[in-house]
């Protein structure tokens, strides 16, 4: 007798009985109270936040977060926003603690330990020896007389806090709280070290933000793969002159007898030229047709503030100067493409595009 073949599952499952409209209802209702637990939180927030922010800051050691399940992958953030905002900082797991890595733990440090409850076993069997290194303590829960809280050095109270979940047990709201009171403690600290943008580009130079916070010395082309000509000699003679091997930017920089930038000539300013079937303009100076006095920027500027300034007058190529004038370089679009499509995305353009940035 022959078996009946298994049947094919189907290929999307139910999703459930709410509808669209409900679940964007319980969504938008989940982010409303675990922002009201937050506003809890930051009225909260008294005379401990400034021990800590004073542990933090005098440490000549590295802040040491823990902590465990939900509230460790919390720390773990922490840990990295405290390192790239100018404060050294690492996480350490509790249970990997006693197979070898307490030994990252040494007397300058400090611990901030994260646990709503501040009973999890995992983090209070970490007290003894934490004690005995001697390192300051900085807890995050819900209340000083928990077990974490009578250890510890400051406690930072979160109070009582509705978790959000249908059950009311997946923590939620309280690591949304710690979230924003460990962000609190690295941007609070940021400002005391006067961490600046040069700060933060030493500490995140790869990707798009690196980039944008880096200076155009370092993306534009150097003078020498530029075409560059005395605004003295005719169309002709520069278009001559100006050929160049290899990928080429769309402008010439013109510049007078001090070396100075006095004017840009684009291939559609030599368009231009033939559709008006002017050729006696390719025997005068190129200085009569030049766009005079470009925009540029200045060695040192940043690149983001660069890209906002072509995406917001739309050009193509952007020289940059030094103080006197001359001509050191040229971004070109084609090199910023990426950074571009962002800039021209952002409603913020005009604000970076900063006038004091354009010479």
């Amino acid at each position: 007798m022959s078996k009946e073949a298994p049947k094919k599952r189907t290929a999307h499952k139910k999703l459930g009985t709410l509808s669209a409209e409900e679940q964007l209802r319980a969504a938008r209702e989940i982010v409303r109270r675990e922002a009201a637990g937050v506003w809890k939180v930051s009225y909260r927030l008294n005379s401990s936040f400034c021990e800590a922010i004073k542990l933090l800051y005098t440490c000549k050691g590295s802040a040491i977060i823990t902590g465990m399940g939900k509230a460790g992958l919390i720390g773990q953030k922490i840990a990295a926003t405290l390192s790239s905002t100018g404060s050294p900082a690492h996480f350490l797991h509790p249970a990997e603690a006693f197979h070898g890595d307490l030994g990252r733990v040494h007397a300058h440090d400090v611990v901030v330990m994260l646990t709503q409850s501040g009973e999890t076993a995992e983090v209070v069997q970490l007290l003894p020896s934490l004690r005995e290194f001697g390192v300051p303590l900085i807890a995050i829960t819900a209340a000083r007389t928990s077990s974490v809280g009578r250890a510890a050095n400051v406690v930072i109270e979160l109070g009582d806090l509705e978790e959000v979940c249908s059950l009311g047990l997946a923590p939620s709201t309280s690591t949304t709280a710690m979230l924003a009171v460990g962000d609190a403690l690295a941007l609070v600290m940021s400002k005391m070290r006067n961490f600046q943008a040069d700060d933060f580009a030493r500490f995140h130079p790869g990707g798009a933000l690196g980039r944008k916070l880096s200076k155009v010395d370092e993306i534009m082309r150097p003078l020498g793969e530029c075409r560059c000509a005395s605004e003295a000699l005719s169309v002709r003679e520069v278009i001559v002159k100006c050929t160049k091997p290899g990928r080429r930017t769309g402008a010439i920089m013109l510049i007078d007898k001090s070396g100075r930038l006095t004017g840009l000539f684009t291939d559609s300013d030599l368009a231009r030229l033939f559709e008006k079937r002017d050729e006696t303009a390719l025997d005068r100076p190129i200085c009569t047709v030049m766009m005079e006095k470009p925009t540029t920027v200045l060695s040192g500027t940043r690149v983001g503030d660069a890209v906002a300034l072509l995406a917001l007058r739309k050009f193509s190529e952007l020289p940059v100067v030094d103080k006197k004038g001359r001509p050191l370089g040229l971004v070109d679009v084609t090199d910023v493409l990426g950074l571009k499509a962002d800039a021209e995305a952002d409603p913020s353009t005009e604000r970076a595009a900063a006038p004091k940035k354009v010479a």
